[in-house]
């Protein structure tokens, strides 16, 4: 992995935005020439959704490729945090203002529908990490800032499962999603944790 590290090395942060931004206003353009079907808002509100989704996914698997394979994309971890959170906002801003619109009609599926509670708990969750995503937040923060963003975990998690509960029917799509979004938390577990039994003592019976 060295080349590809001394490439990632060369590359500058701002195209990662700028790529990484492209699908949103030209996916709203689909929706309004009618590029996206005969019910564009859902479809909006669907392919903004999944993008997150899969940005979260790439974010999750930084650390592991790093580990694992030695290559380093860290440089770019924050960047794809923040268009993550862009794509789940645009996703809550088309429900709110095209789709539903009625305030009290929002409050209470919020309230009443599982899906929607769940996705929407897993955006108050990334609100405080994307406020907290800039240099002057680390330093504030100290330690502090590491254990506030391990809440990446569960909102990838609560966004997997608001993903899988809007399927209609049996999708594998949504569930391999949720998959990759277990498998890549259960890769930070240390090591030594899946040599030990349940009781603590080691697979091989040494102490």
């Amino acid at each position: 992995m060295g080349f590809a590290n001394q490439l990632v090395r060369c590359l500058p942060v701002w195209p990662v935005y700028l790529l990484g931004a492209l699908p949103g206003p030209w996916l709203f353009y689909l929706g309004l020439t009618g590029g996206l079907g005969v019910e564009p808002i859902k479809a909006l509100e669907h392919e903004y959704g999944e993008l997150a989704l899969q940005l979260l996914i790439l974010t999750l698997a930084i650390s592991p490729l790093r580990r694992l394979l030695g290559l380093n994309l860290l440089k770019f971890r924050r960047a794809i945090g923040l268009l993550c959170f862009f794509y789940v906002l645009c996703h809550l801003l088309v429900w709110l203002v095209l789709d539903v619109q009625i305030l009290g009609q929002i409050l209470t599926d919020i309230a009443k529908r599982p899906y929607i509670t769940i996705g929407m708990g897993a955006f108050v969750l990334m609100l405080p990490l994307a406020l907290t995503s800039n240099n002057l937040s680390v330093r504030k923060l100290g330690r502090t800032w590491s254990r506030l963003h391990r809440l990446t975990y569960a909102a990838a998690v609560l966004g997997a499962v608001h993903f899988v509960m809007l399927a209609k029917g049996f999708q594998i799509e949504p569930l391999i999603y949720l998959g990759l979004v277990l498998f890549l938390l259960a890769l930070r577990v240390p090591y030594s944790r899946w040599l030990r039994l349940p009781s603590g003592t080691p697979v091989s019976g040494r102490s």
